[in-house]
């Protein structure tokens, strides 16, 4: 699956497919101590209150947050995007449904943080018209990571489990059937000791891929408990 320069809607997969494989990166990286560094310093893959986020302190940023049933949003930047200084100034918000986090999304767009907005509803994705002078939004470069499996199986190091294969790992997550005993049993086989085992059930909690997680997402007492991304 290719994604364009800049991005296409039908570039993206279906929500739910980008969201199991970003939180289950975001399970297998959990870890207490980045829990209680501020949302700004954080790195790698990681699931809250908020949504799911990923940051390489560097060039790129994103969050995909559910909306509601059958709703999400899918905002940030990489280095490549051209959209924050293209002339004129493109309207990342025309068009978007009334249930997108405006205020959080307008203050982005003011401070010059934002390369592009896709949102979901209606079983399709969208955003906003682009100008054809638009070289890139930095889709490709930020997502192209998730859209292809043999990517996203080439990210999971389990440590040389011999009794959990990648494949066997994601596809659980694919299915919402990642389920705790499945999580610890993964750890403990392993030949890494950095695991860190409540925090990974935190987020397996967090990004909904155990059975019966459903929606995803925090609960009303995570909410108070969680800073919000940037």
């Amino acid at each position: 699956m290719t994604i364009h320069r800049p991005g296409l809607p039908g570039d993206l997969p279906e929500p739910e497919l980008l969201w199991a494989r970003w939180g289950m990166l975001a399970v297998l990286e959990a870890s207490t101590e980045e829990e209680n560094t501020p949302s700004v310093h954080r790195t790698g893959h990681w699931a809250d209150a908020g949504g799911l986020h990923l940051d390489d302190c560097g060039c790129t940023w994103w969050t995909l947050d559910r909306r509601g049933p059958g709703r999400f949003v899918l905002y940030g930047e990489d280095e490549s995007s051209d959209v924050k200084w293209h002339k004129p100034a493109i309207d990342l918000l025309a068009g978007a449904p009334h249930w997108l986090p405006f205020e959080r999304l307008r203050d982005l767009i003011e401070g010059y943080e934002l390369g592009c907005v896709y949102w979901y509803e209606n079983e399709a994705w969208a955003r906003s018209p682009y100008p054809e002078s638009l070289d890139d939004d930095g889709l490709d470069c930020g997502m192209s990571r998730f859209v292809d499996r043999g990517d996203v199986l080439d990210a999971i190091d389990l440590g040389g489990s011999a009794e959990t294969e990648p494949e066997f790992l994601l596809d659980r997550a694919e299915r919402a059937e990642l389920t705790p005993e499945l999580v610890q049993s993964m750890v403990s086989a392993s030949e890494y000791d950095h695991w860190d085992l409540p925090a990974m059930l935190r987020a397996l909690r967090l990004a909904g891929l155990e059975p019966g997680g459903g929606e995803g997402g925090a609960s009303a007492d995570d909410a108070s408990e969680v800073a919000h991304p940037r």
